[in-house]
């Protein structure tokens, strides 16, 4: 029987490690805690690009590990738009946890029942969409985090602190450390008020979202549009001034996506598993289709 070599067997350990999150250690006088890194967060905070994939066919938990071995780093589960339960998108979060990607939850309004659940069932942060204004982001942060942050209630242990019971304040802390925060820039309006958006203790990233930006001034599809091009340069202004990071989803042309990463666009939504799925299925059909027999 002939067996792996040392260096065959070096590279199949570092793959399946790659996976294992890295934890943030705090001790008390009695127990241990740990919590679990936000990577994507710390990448934010240390001005690097980040890049998600939207989570809306595939409901098993393998999108995780199958994303972050395609390059991803953060997942982006979307309760707006997609058919999803509450059930099955805290099974594909708390999946992702030990899969090497940030799991984020897009709710679909401001609602502190369905925030809070998604949060203690695993996500590492939330994504809120039509932020309009100081107060919505506020609310947001208070929703979210835990006292003196913000006003959330828990209810026992988090899977980001392998289930801890949460009666310590340096606990607490660090999940409150670990969570990440989206507001979604997706109208003028919100884009006139992107300084004061950014402005908002506890709010990480202001994520334009295109497709509903352009459509809502009736210009849709229009990704490069003056008018567009200017709630671009807004965030990116606001987020420079206030040390936030600026992101970006539902543009997809190559010469747009360029130029936005070259202006500072740095949390990057890509695309999504559906859209992932046709095109790498559409190109195999035409390739095997041009084949001459």
């Amino acid at each position: 029987m002939e067996y792996p070599s040392s260096s065959r067997l070096r590279r199949i350990h570092d793959r399946l490690t790659a996976f294992s999150p890295r934890r943030y250690s705090h001790d008390n006088k009695e127990t241990p805690l740990s919590v679990i890194i936000n990577e994507t967060k710390r990448k934010s905070l240390e001005g690097k690009m980040t890049l998600g994939s939207g989570v809306r066919a595939v409901k098993s938990v393998e999108i995780g590990m199958a994303m972050a071995a395609s390059g991803y780093d953060w997942l982006f589960i979307d309760l707006e738009h997609g058919p999803f339960n509450l059930e099955t998108a805290t099974q594909i979060a708390i999946a992702a946890l030990t899969q090497g990607i940030t799991p984020l939850v897009r709710v679909a309004s401001l609602d502190a029942d369905l925030s809070t659940r998604v949060l203690d069932a695993g996500a590492q942060g939330i994504v809120l969409p039509h932020v309009n204004n100081a107060e919505e982001a506020r609310e947001l942060v208070s929703i979210c985090k835990f006292p003196p942050e913000g006003h959330r209630s828990h209810g026992g242990g988090l899977p980001h602190a392998a289930f801890a019971p949460l009666g310590s304040d340096e606990l607490l802390e660090s999940v409150n450390r670990e969570m990440l925060l989206v507001a979604m820039i997706e109208t003028p309006e919100a884009g006139e008020r992107a300084d004061e958006i950014a402005a908002v203790e506890g709010i990480d990233v202001l994520l334009i979202g295109t497709n509903d930006l352009s459509t809502g001034m009736g210009i849709a599809g229009q990704h490069d549009h003056p008018r567009v091009n200017l709630v671009y340069e807004q965030v990116l202004a606001a987020c420079e001034k206030h040390g936030k990071t600026p992101g970006m989803g539902g543009s997809y042309d190559p010469k747009i996506l360029e130029r936005r990463i070259r202006e500072g666009m740095r949390f990057i939504l890509s695309g999504s598993d559906l859209g992932f799925m046709i095109a790498g299925a559409k190109r195999q059909a035409e390739l095997i289709r041009g084949i001459e027999f």
